[in-house]
């Protein structure tokens, strides 16, 4: 079995997809919470293999949960997803900046008017 390369493609509907590219069929295995996930498939594609990845019902909750993808001959970590949802979710990062932008844009706003105000 040759190295393997995973490269994430989208997640759309409940399934996660990604493209592996590599030598020799790919022996994956995807784990959630130290479980392996059921009807994990991968097909044969250009230039590789496309691997598509269930999100099972009990990680579409409240919180932040990481599907770990493995090679399953060699033991070796090929990449990882997460799905976020509820609460944490306005922890995230993007969430952060969306906000620092829109303060952002108030205080320019305010200093225009400001500057404006003052030239007068």
């Amino acid at each position: 079995m040759g190295q393997h390369k995973l490269t994430g493609i989208r997640f759309d509907n409940g399934i996660w997809e990604g493209h592996l590219s590599g030598s020799g069929w790919p022996d994956i295995e995807v784990r959630y919470l130290d479980q392996p996930v059921e009807g994990v498939a991968v097909a044969e594609a250009d230039n590789g293999w496309t691997l598509q990845v269930p999100v099972p019902l009990r990680a579409i909750s409240e919180g932040v949960h990481t599907f770990l993808i493995y090679d399953a001959a060699s033991n070796t970590r090929l990449g990882d997803f997460t799905v976020i949802a509820g609460a944490p979710a306005a922890d995230d990062l993007r969430a952060e900046v969306a906000l620092l932008r829109a303060e952002l844009d108030m205080l320019k706003r305010a200093f225009r008017r400001h500057c404006a105000d003052t030239a007068d």
